[in-house]
């Protein structure tokens, strides 16, 4: 069974940086070959797609991440890593790791991942 479990979420003041990881377990692959992503969803929005890597290591950010947020995994570990800077407070939401069978990521698609976690919440104070 196919487990993605989120950590390190919490709360933050405007300017503060937060690191997440994704531990990935179950998969039929290694996670290396896997298109693996960042998601949000902030209370009363839609979830929206934050950055995806693929197994090269090459990344697609949405034009609220690029700058201040960085994906990256380490496929020994099985794990994926959002380290987000200059947080201010819309970027509180509940964010989310998920997984796409297939090396590579051609966008940022949430209806194309096929594994989801539960999240991790992510709360910026002015």
């Amino acid at each position: 069974q196919v487990q993605l479990v989120e950590s390190g979420g919490g709360s933050v003041q405007a300017g503060g940086s937060l690191r997440l990881s994704c531990a990935a377990s179950g998969l039929s692959y290694s996670v290396n070959f896997y298109c693996m992503g960042w998601f949000r969803q902030a209370p009363g929005k839609r979830r929206e797609g934050v950055a995806v890597i693929d197994t090269l290591s090459n990344t697609i950010y949405s034009d609220s991440a690029k700058g201040r947020f960085t994906i990256s995994r380490d496929n020994a570990k099985n794990t994926l890593f959002l380290q987000m800077n200059s947080l201010n407070p819309e970027d509180t939401a509940m964010y989310y790791c998920a997984a796409r069978r297939g090396a590579y990521c051609n966008r940022i698609d949430q209806s194309v991942m096929d594994y989801w976690g539960k999240g991790t919440l992510v709360t910026t104070s002015s």
